[in-house]
């Protein structure tokens, strides 16, 4: 009876977060590439903060109701494949709108599961800064943030421009949005946020 009282209650909430994520005007094409690596970079700092994979992200499909856009692992990544700045053109394919708010859905679900350790992370972050603290002297902090690094590194092109520093920076910026999009409006605000971020550069 509880495993259907959750069901019936993810797929309310599923179904409530899509209708409200309808009523934006979809992005143009101009912003679409930007708007790709942006929710790929989101995931990429969820996976690394909180060492959850593929796993968890199919089963926040399943639980949302949206096995239909993210069926398996061979669609995620093909999903994750679509941001432009990712190695290798194989299985690359075009993300419609759809399959972003899928995605969109997931990372905020899966913020929300973990956000007792993505706030105890926002509250290590501002403890350093009030110290006058690197991150790194941290354990956790700089656990994520080397992760971070290192897996973009992996997966990413490499860009002379994008120095250790910046990706730091990048790690600890992603880490502050994480909170936001683990609150009950998280979908929306991402959303949002990949909107307006579509026309910048990181």
């Amino acid at each position: 009876m509880l495993k259907v009282m959750q069901s019936a209650a993810n797929l309310a909430t599923s179904n409530s977060q899509w209708e409200e994520l309808k009523q934006f005007s979809p992005p143009n094409s101009v912003q679409w590439d930007n708007i790709k690596t942006q929710l790929d970079l989101v995931l990429l700092a969820l996976e690394t903060l909180t060492d959850i994979g593929s796993e968890a992200m199919l089963s926040a499909a399943i639980n949302l109701q949206l096995e239909s856009k993210v069926p398996d692992r061979v669609a995620l990544w093909r999903l994750r494949q679509s941001n432009p700045i990712r190695k290798g053109q194989g299985g690359r394919k075009k993300l419609d709108v759809e399959e972003a708010k899928s995605l969109v859905m997931i990372t905020c679900y899966l913020a929300k599961q973990h956000q007792e350790l993505i706030r105890r992370a926002v509250g290590l972050l501002e403890k350093i800064a009030a110290n006058n603290q690197e991150p790194h002297q941290n354990a956790l902090l700089g656990d994520y943030i080397d992760a971070f690094c290192n897996t973009y590194q992996e997966r990413m092109e490499e860009d002379e421009k994008i120095s250790t520093d910046l990706l730091t920076n990048l790690a600890v910026k992603l880490l502050i949005d994480l909170l936001f999009y683990s609150s009950p409006n998280g979908h929306r605000r991402l959303w949002l946020t990949l909107l307006d971020r579509s026309t910048k550069q990181f």
